[in-house]
């Protein structure tokens, strides 16, 4: 990894901090811009979005500030079994067609606010559609959006392992590696110089928050960043003292803001902190430089790949518009920079990796064997324990003639699983379904596997995907899709939800060990 030094040279500071790189022809992210198994974008209705996170459950939140963020982002799953991430829109982070309202007395007040009512419904929609035309392995790639009534939802591809910020500013179990933060800076760029490539010059409040890691730990811009519309009204979210001094004066975004907050995601990775970029440029024109650097990368990168990152970040930081360098530059000046690039980035990143099998609980191990009979004694055992507020709400309405039969239907379909009888189940169970006063993801759970017994592999996936509709992170109605999917023949989805219910049982029983 070359000399183990952390002390950056001096020489960063020569020549207006211009970096002697030259422009190599042909480096970038050409080989890397087809993403072959993604659907095309389209249109989602609401209720399709409003299923696949369980009715934006709070339990699906994946957004860094939880409910208190002004646009929350859900976790969510499609029919198809894909996963997904939902940005739901306050109302006040598009254009509002109220905005246009004339005094009442108007006479085509009425006509005139349903025309742009529609024309700024068109301009959202082709807006999404616009970016999600760009496909690239560098980019959370947009999948669809949904323009319906008040409601601007975004769909994009959903990344488990959490954001930069996270694991830069807020780590737990280790620091990123230089290695891994030089790999997030090269793809970030390259992510860049494939959207002005094809016409997407502006990102709009470009920070370590709008960089996620999928599954393989690798590093990926979010195209929410890319819509005119996704920013709360603004263009920059973050403190003044890290927006570029052309948007202060101006009010408008250019190519040249984003190459400044590119530069800032420099001195972050650089520092391992969010240092104002004025602050940093004087400890490097002081040639204070040790306080610039991460503690936590002590030995681990070299005085030569130090100072040429401060260089780069400095340049990216220039006042003036023309002395900030191009994305073609900086990909050119990042890739020579590389290191371990034969070593994985969940291994540099320490997380799990999609392909590791983890240990598998008694259910999880009767699920991905498709042993029906395990799987049932498990589902009898359990009972309805995991049937939050189920029992208090039966016992304030038992009093009731129709409530106490719809009960005794339950309980003889209970019976009748109990001794596998599954055609009298599912009959049962459907009865108390229907009357719909009651619900119960442990009746669907059960109709499910009924369903599995009578070889309806399709009719058990619905019934599991309900009962995870009703209760989003209970890992049975996982569990149960994964034994459907697989009997469906669709073997990477099954492994998908396996793993998911892998995880939420073991959320369950570490928190469950809390108490």
């Amino acid at each position: 990894m070359g000399s183990q030094c952390t002390k950056l040279a001096p020489c960063c500071l020569d020549s207006q901090f211009k970096a002697a790189v030259v422009e190599v022809p042909g480096v970038g992210n050409e080989e890397k811009s087809e993403v072959n198994d993604l659907p095309t974008f389209r249109e989602f209705t609401f209720e399709q979005l409003k299923n696949a996170t369980s009715g934006f459950a709070v339990e699906n939140i994946v957004s860094e500030h939880g409910e208190k963020a002004p646009n929350v982002v859900y976790k969510g799953k499609l029919e198809n079994q894909r996963r997904i991430a939902v940005k739901r829109f306050n109302r006040m982070a598009w254009p509002d067609a109220r905005q246009f309202l004339v005094p009442n007395s108007y006479p085509m007040c009425l006509v005139y606010l349903n025309y742009m009512f529609a024309v700024l419904i068109s301009v959202c929609r082709e807006e999404a559609r616009s970016v999600g035309l760009l496909r690239n392995n560098r980019l959370v790639n947009l999948l669809g959006c949904c323009c319906e009534g008040d409601e601007r939802l975004l769909v994009a591809e959903f990344m488990p392992n959490e954001t930069l910020a996270k694991h830069l500013f807020h780590w737990e179990t280790q620091p990123i590696k230089w290695a891994m933060r030089l790999r997030v800076v090269l793809h970030l760029a390259e992510a860049l110089e494939y959207c002005t490539s094809k016409g997407r010059a502006l990102y709009h409040d470009l920070n370590a928050y709008r960089i996620l890691f999928d599954e393989d730990g690798n590093p990926k811009l979010s195209s929410f960043g890319l819509m005119k519309n996704s920013r709360d009204g603004k263009s920059y979210s973050t403190n003044l003292a890290f927006t570029p001094p052309e948007y202060l004066r101006t009010g408008r975004v250019t190519p040249e803001s984003v190459i400044y907050s590119f530069g800032t995601l420099l001195l972050d990775h650089l520092s391992g902190k969010h240092i104002p970029p004025s602050h940093a440029l004087d400890l490097i024109r002081d040639r204070n430089l040790q306080m610039l650097t991460d503690s936590c990368l002590e030995g681990e990168f070299s005085n030569d790949d130090g100072t040429e990152l401060v260089r780069l970040a400095s340049r990216c930081l220039q006042y003036e518009l023309r002395e900030r360098p191009s994305l073609k530059f900086l990909v050119a000046a990042l890739t020579p920079l590389q290191k371990e690039t034969d070593v994985p980035s969940h291994i540099l990143m320490g997380i799990p990796h999609s392909a590791s099998s983890s240990p598998l609980s008694p259910f999880g191990e009767a699920c991905s064997r498709k042993d029906l009979t395990a799987i049932h004694e498990i589902l009898d055992n359990i009972g309805y324990k995991d049937d939050q507020g189920v029992a208090n709400e039966l016992s304030f309405q038992m009093w009731t003639d129709e409530m106490q039969e719809t009960l005794n239907t339950k309980k003889k379909g209970d019976a009748s699983f109990k001794q596998k009888d599954f055609r009298v189940a599912f009959e049962c169970y459907t009865q108390f379904i229907d009357v719909g006063t009651m619900i119960s993801p442990t009746v669907f759970a059960r109709r499910s596997l009924s369903h599995l017994m009578s070889d309806m592999p399709q009719e058990a996936l619905n019934d599991a995907m309900q009962a995870q509709v009703i209760s989003p992170v209970w890992h049975v109605a996982s569990y149960l899709q994964a034994v459907a999917l697989a009997t469906l023949g669709m073997e990477n989805e099954a492994h998908a939800a396996l793993k998911e219910g892998t995880n939420l049982e073991a959320k369950k029983n570490a928190n469950s060990g809390q108490k």
